[in-house]
């Protein structure tokens, strides 16, 4: 079965759920699903992002390569 027809067939049985509370639990994975892990960071771990990307705008960056031979 293709992604569509699967998709389809989805939400027929969505729509013959009569149970409040299943809707809720599949409307709850389905949200958390779409979430982006940038919302789940606290404060301070979107501030280091932030800066991370502020390096890497500055052109302050070193290759993986680098990185490795830096390693223990």
């Amino acid at each position: 079965m293709d992604i569509q027809a699967s998709k389809i067939e989805l939400a027929k049985m969505i729509l013959d759920l009569e149970d409040s509370k299943l809707i809720e639990k599949v409307r709850k994975l389905i949200t958390k699903e779409k979430r982006d892990f940038y919302d789940e960071l606290t404060e301070d771990q979107k501030l280091e992002v932030q800066y991370g990307i502020e390096q890497l705008d500055r052109g302050e960056r070193i290759s993986w390569e680098d990185l490795k031979k830096k390693l223990p």
